[in-house]
């Protein structure tokens, strides 16, 4: 079996688990059956995608299929460790999640069915964005994933919930839509230029052809796609669905939202970016990424202090961190390409567990408002240690996994001659540690309400949380040399450089790069 076959059954497993299960009827088929269907596809997802980001690491080479429709580069490999890592925790985590609120009375049967049908439907959404050549594929996809998610915001069919997927749902599509002028743009300029107009749609063809495009057009095009695509990835100014649609939704589709999905919609961004410094230069792509990824910071970062609800308060988190991940590439270079990958996975797996232990939060105390929760180290002490790991690093203390991305982005806009939007940066961060070590002080450690059973979750819901807080920690202590290479890899696509040791040549990381050399040239040999 040709390699290139695997990302076809890549994308058909979650879709074909998620037809099945929307066939089967809710009432007379055990929930037992959907969640088999539903684990069998959350591993075989991590098998297949771990097997192709090894060949393309190994190899060196991409991996594309389907007459280039579909394509897997070092680049894309990033996204989809991504989707297929969190994929496997957050639905181990929705397996005791989902119980407890259908005991609870919160969901029903048809509820339960619809939650995993769309759960891999959305998992399938999310590769296909990944895995598209195709740009108007991508933007499909990028739509493709808001009407799967509408009915995960919903789930809970309160007033509340409907709100905030309608908001969502309207929101993205309207914003979206800027995406697909984009999109439009692009495609129209690269069918007069190239030889095959068929060609004009694929990624890999518009990369080679840029510096042939209309620069007015190619800029005007790329102000569409980041404010488009910039929508589904929580950047201003297309950024108010995102604390609604995160905060109402089951915790386990909040981490998928925020530690995933805004994810996918940045690695299009990244794409229509590379195209555009390939047209035009770095200065105009980087001055826009400047533009919308500091304000976006500040916005979020005041809305993060002043939130008194936990689940709005991580979503404002997610906004402010990926004003970070835009700010890293208008800073550019191999340094501000590499932080802002890293950023893009690190706060994946960061906010993926603090979603989730926000889930806890609700099971144990039934409430989101940090008003009401407090002595959660008496109620449940392990998860309160789960938390403390997680604020702490979404703050960036050392040596947790954000910290790492975050001293680089520093670094790289200082060395950029970004002084003032470095100190900035400083501030803003500053504020959401004072927010983040609040909720510490206040609800993990004063006196818990009386009538509270003080008895922590079971194994099945920690066990995921527990293997999060272990990466966290892994990869700010020792990040595995498989990771360092795959970022470097990628760099150098964003970069479009043709030496792959791209980070290996900057004197700024030279040496942090060197304790993971080792173990990364590993994946080569």
């Amino acid at each position: 079996m040709h390699v290139s076959l695997l990302m076809i059954f890549l994308l058909a497993t979650p879709l074909t688990a998620s037809l099945l299960m929307a066939v089967l009827p809710s009432r007379s088929v055990s929930t037992l059956v959907f969640e088999a269907l539903h684990a069998v596809s959350v591993l075989t997802i991590v098998l297949l995608a771990g097997y192709l980001i090894i060949t393309v690491l190994r190899g060196g080479e991409p991996i594309d299929t389907l007459g280039g429709w579909f394509y897997l580069d070092a680049l894309g490999s990033v996204f989809v460790f991504l989707i297929s890592a969190l994929g496997l925790l957050t639905g181990w985590f929705s397996l005791s999640y989902l119980r407890h609120d259908l005991k609870a009375g919160s969901i029903g049967a048809v509820q339960f069915k619809q939650y995993y049908t769309f759960f891999n439907l959305f998992l399938f959404t999310m590769l296909l964005v990944v895995l598209s050549n195709n740009i108007i594929m991508m933007w499909i996809s990028i739509e493709a994933t808001t009407i799967v998610t509408v009915f995960l915001v919903g789930s809970y069919q309160t007033k509340l919930a409907l709100e905030a997927a309608w908001k969502y749902i309207v929101v993205c599509t309207a914003g979206v839509a800027f995406g697909l002028y984009g999109t439009l743009l692009i495609y129209a300029n690269a069918a007069e230029v190239l030889l095959d107009p068929a060609q004009a749609v694929l990624w890999t063809s518009l990369v080679g052809a840029a510096p042939q495009f209309d620069a007015m057009l190619i800029q005007i095009a790329f102000v569409f796609a980041v404010v488009g695509f910039g929508t589904k990835a929580g950047l201003f100014p297309m950024h108010t669905w995102l604390p609604d649609a995160h905060s109402e939704a089951p915790s386990p589709v909040s981490a998928l939202l925020s530690g995933v999905l805004i994810k996918c919609a940045v690695l299009v961004i990244i794409r229509f970016y590379i195209i555009a410094v390939a047209a035009l230069g770095p200065a105009f792509p980087q001055l826009v990424m400047l533009i919308i990824g500091i304000i976006s910071v500040v916005i979020a970062s005041l809305a993060v202090f002043s939130s008194d609800d936990l689940k709005r308060k991580l979503a404002y988190s997610s906004v402010k961190n990926i004003g970070v991940v835009a700010l890293c590439l208008g800073f550019g270079g191999p340094l501000g390409i590499a932080a802002a990958l890293l950023h893009c996975v690190m706060h994946g797996f960061t906010k993926a567990l603090m979603f989730c232990i926000s889930g806890n939060i609700l099971m144990k105390y039934g409430t989101r408002s940090l008003k009401k929760i407090s002595g959660i180290v008496q109620v449940a002490p392990t998860t309160a240690v789960l938390m403390i790991i997680g604020l702490f690093a979404l703050s960036g203390f050392p040596p947790l996994a954000m910290f790492i991305p975050e001293v680089m982005a520093f670094v790289a806009g200082v060395s950029a001659g970004y002084v003032w939007i470095v100190v900035i940066l400083g501030l803003a961060l500053a504020l959401i540690i004072a927010a983040f070590m609040l909720v510490v002080s206040r609800s993990v450690f004063r006196k818990a309400p009386e009538q509270l059973q003080k008895k922590d979750l079971g194994f099945m819901i920690l066990a995921p949380e527990v293997i999060m807080v272990v990466v966290i920690v892994w990869f700010g202590v020792l990040m595995p040399g498989p990771l360092l290479k795959g970022v470097e890899s990628a760099t150098a696509i964003v970069m479009q450089q043709p030496d792959q040791n791209v980070l290996h040549n900057d004197p700024l990381l030279k040496d942090f790069f060197a304790a993971g050399e080792l173990s990364g040239s590993n994946v080569n040999e």
